[in-house]
């Protein structure tokens, strides 16, 4: 994940969790002492059939879903983990019907939580149940235009859904953003969702490169063209520019995000480029299995969501510090530079983008070591 806001403004955090330093703590890549975020799929129940989703949900009940006492056993073992955020996704997490239980309990713990939404079940008595619970972020998904998101989400309302559901946070105080999926059929819109934006006065919005994972290999011929890529990163580097750090904007999945802005900020402001590269370096580009790792509905754990192929092993038989400390795939993740094939291996950016996405490259080639399909630098720049 990138920050676009922050790296283009003097400040960054100064305890912030993606730009720590990375030799600090061999394990996560984060701050010394501090275990990974956690993205976890509570559920694989979902009221939508969104076509990019990474985990495959449908309406139904995953196999074995995780109980109530078991996930308040795992929250304790991500606790003594030193774990900082977990981000409850699905699925749809709303679903649960013990959702409330589950969001206090972490609370309780002292562990930060977001929540990724598509918003449907969020009204207004939600909103202020989830702000008294103390939620940090809620993300709710809008992939476009009224019609674009209604096809792309396969449920008729959906774009109504998102707008009720995002008043009904902001009524109640409750942070609110929108998380938007870069496709073929709906790049062009990005310029108009961040006027949707601006007319509802959002402070956040995370563009996520459509990663072909779960149900999003039925869609991979939607992965942006290099082309294609550049123009919305450069509609997205100049919105970032303009609101000046008063509201947030990332990209998430794709680190080559971060050596195109440094090279295009250098034409414009040395000094300013300087400051970005040295952020960048501290990030450390992609950390999946290293800042961030993936669990499911029924305790299995992932490098992160969309590397379903990658099984590092499962919650009902070993401990999280079990499986996060000694499982030798983790290592290979860990020291990937050297195992990094083709363009990858010999790029000049390795250091701040770290080999960009495995999934991506393990599903388009077949192969977890060669390039990132969806880099998109030119060989000069690399």
């Amino acid at each position: 994940m990138l920050d676009i806001t922050k790296l283009l403004s003097a400040y960054v955090e100064k305890d912030s969790i993606r730009y720590a330093d990375t030799c600090s703590n061999t394990y996560t890549g984060t701050n010394k002492g501090a275990g990974p975020v956690v993205a976890w799929n509570i559920t694989k129940r979902c009221n939508y059939s969104c076509k990019h989703c990474y985990s495959g949900s449908n309406n139904q009940k995953g196999e074995n879903e995780l109980s109530l006492d078991e996930i308040k056993n795992i929250v304790d073992q991500l606790k003594e983990a030193n774990t900082p955020v977990i981000l409850l996704s699905g699925g749809e997490p709303m679903i649960r019907e013990d959702i409330f239980s589950i969001i206090e309990y972490i609370r309780n713990k002292k562990i930060h939580v977001s929540l990724s939404t598509n918003g449907s079940l969020i009204d207004s008595k939600t909103a202020f149940s989830l702000k008294k619970l103390g939620i940090g972020y809620v993300g709710i998904s809008m992939d476009g235009k009224k019609d674009t998101n209604d096809l792309f989400r396969g449920t008729k309302g959906a774009f109504e859904n998102s707008i009720k559901a995002i008043e009904n946070c902001k009524r109640a105080g409750q942070k609110v953003g929108l998380r938007f999926t870069l496709q073929k059929s709906n790049y062009k819109e990005v310029e108009d969702i961040l006027r949707i934006m601006e007319y509802m006065d959002i402070q956040r919005i995370c563009f996520y490169h459509l990663v072909p994972s779960g149900r999003g290999k039925e869609i991979k011929d939607q992965i942006l063209s290099h082309k294609q890529t550049k123009e919305v990163v450069d509609i997205i580097y100049e919105y970032a520019k303009k609101v000046k750090g008063k509201r947030e904007v990332l990209t998430v999945a794709n680190h080559a995000d971060g050596p195109y802005i440094y090279l295009k900020t250098k034409k414009e402001d040395p000094h300013q480029a300087q400051n970005i590269y040295n952020n960048l370096l501290k990030n450390g580009g992609n950390r999946s299995g290293m800042a961030i790792c993936n669990m499911d509905w029924q305790g299995n754990i992932y490098p992160d969501q969309f590397s379903k192929y990658l099984l590092l092993g499962n919650l009902r038989e070993n401990t999280f510090k079990e499986i996060w400390m000694k499982n030798p795939l983790l290592d290979d993740l860990r020291n990937r530079k050297e195992k990094l094939k083709g363009r990858c291996r010999s790029c000049r950016w390795l250091s701040i983008c770290n080999g960009n996405l495995r999934a991506r490259a393990y599903t388009i080639h077949k192969e977890l070591w060669a390039d990132d399909p969806a880099c998109y630098l030119e060989d000069i720049d690399i």
